[in-house]
């Protein structure tokens, strides 16, 4: 496919929008190990931070992205701008309250 890089730049915009990264990934690599990147980067001063991967959603070009899928088949063409750096959004999912 024309246009697809091996190494992709990717920044990940958390809600308040502070950012983690940019820091550059393999086209092969799946979404789960950037949740996993995105997990261990985590600012540790910051409240209500996730607490596994599966508290965590990452959103690319309007869709969510699913945890199976590798960055270059989630690459959208919008976002193929050689030397760019993608932004990609982290959303947390909070965990279940407790019934007390």
């Amino acid at each position: 496919m024309a246009g697809v890089q091996d190494q992709l730049e990717i920044k990940f915009r958390l809600t308040d929008g502070s950012d983690i990264g940019p820091k550059a990934f393999p086209a092969a690599t799946s979404v789960a190990t950037l949740k996993e990147s995105v997990l261990a980067q985590w600012p540790k001063e910051k409240e209500n931070g996730p607490r596994t991967v599966k508290d965590v959603k990452l959103i690319s070009a309007g869709k969510i992205l699913e945890n199976n899928k590798t960055l270059g088949e989630c690459q959208s063409p919008l976002c193929d701008i050689p030397g760019g750096v993608t932004t990609m959004h982290v959303v947390v999912q909070p965990p279940p309250l407790e019934k007390a």
